[in-house]
């Protein structure tokens, strides 16, 4: 009786012990294995952190003038010098830390929304493809750089009027990013999704008679996913790069608002004297742009079936 009743438990035990492993616990795993990967998702976390949670450390004022204190060079009271105002330059990189990250958060949340949106619908809905194609080649076709400046001078003046002068450019610049950078990432969705719609599961789904928005919520995208997240990474990269550009022109933020586009801008003038005002935020800017490559190439290999495991 005893024998008898051990069996179920030995079965049992053996289920347990060839339990399928996690396919989110071989992705971390292949991401690891990418070593420029994983320092970069370090290094990237460390400018997050920083830049949100250093203010409450480091606790002077960005915005504060102290003429007595101008110019100053690196020392213990300001690490990073101050600038033509006496303003301390490590609390104004830390504060424009905040709004260029934010930037390309949001930024790049809009690009991908956009573009996989038209992505999908391209690829799945013939009737729609060659218009909405013919529609993404446009946008690729546009000189961005030009048509950036020209909407940001046309409706520059009338958002600050509407939601105030920061919160206007921060509406403004986002948007214009977002719906400027979304092309890319639309044609690797559509080559996805051409190619899935034409798997042995998503056709005996069909033939069951699965409406298309579940056969796409449910079958489509969560198998686009790789693709979708590695544009995330890059689309961070190039809303902070296009960020820094507008506010290196001076059509970003107000002066008095510092991001690190704007810190560079405003070093320009004292690049001979004071060379430090612009290698800070330009390190800033490099190695954050730098650190988000690399996450998106670990990621793109991680999320790869045909490389994981390599």
């Amino acid at each position: 009786m005893t024998e008898i009743s051990s069996k179920p438990k030995q079965a049992a035990e053996f289920r347990l012990s060839t339990a399928p492993r996690s396919q989110w616990l071989d992705v971390w795993d292949q991401f690891k294995s990418h070593k420029g990967a994983l320092v970069g998702m370090v290094f990237f976390l460390f400018i997050v952190l920083a830049v949100f949670v250093g203010p409450y450390v480091w606790t002077l004022d960005g915005q504060y003038v102290n003429f007595r204190a101008r110019n100053l060079r690196p020392g213990w009271a300001h690490p990073f010098g101050t600038d033509q105002l006496g303003r301390d330059q490590l609390a104004r990189l830390l504060a424009g830390g905040r709004v260029s990250i934010a930037v390309g958060i949001t930024a790049m949340s809009i690009s991908l929304c956009v573009g996989t949106l038209i992505g999908v619908l391209a690829g799945y809905l013939k009737r729609l493809d060659g218009v909405l194609m013919r529609f993404t080649d446009l946008f690729l076709a546009l000189p961005l750089l030009p048509l950036l400046l020209l909407i940001i001078t046309l409706f520059r003046d009338t958002l600050r009027a509407a939601f105030g002068p920061e919160s206007g450019i921060f509406l403004l610049i986002v948007t214009v990013i977002g719906i400027t950078s979304w092309m890319q990432t639309a044609r690797i969705v559509r080559g996805d999704v051409l190619a899935l719609k034409e798997r042995e599961f998503v056709l005996a789904s069909r033939s069951i008679g699965t409406p298309s928005r579940r056969m796409i919520l449910r079958h489509i995208l969560p198998n686009v996913l790789s693709p979708i997240m590695v544009s995330a990474t890059l689309g961070i990269a190039y809303a902070i790069i296009t960020e820094s550009a507008l506010s290196f022109l001076g059509l970003g933020f107000p002066s008095d608002f510092p991001t690190w586009g704007r810190l560079l801008y405003d070093a320009t003038d004292y690049l001979r004297d004071y060379p430090e005002r612009a290698i800070w935020p330009g390190l800033a800017i490099s190695f954050t742009v730098l650190s988000v490559n690399y996450v998106g190439d670990g990621l793109r290999d991680a999320l790869d079936p045909r490389i994981r495991g390599r």
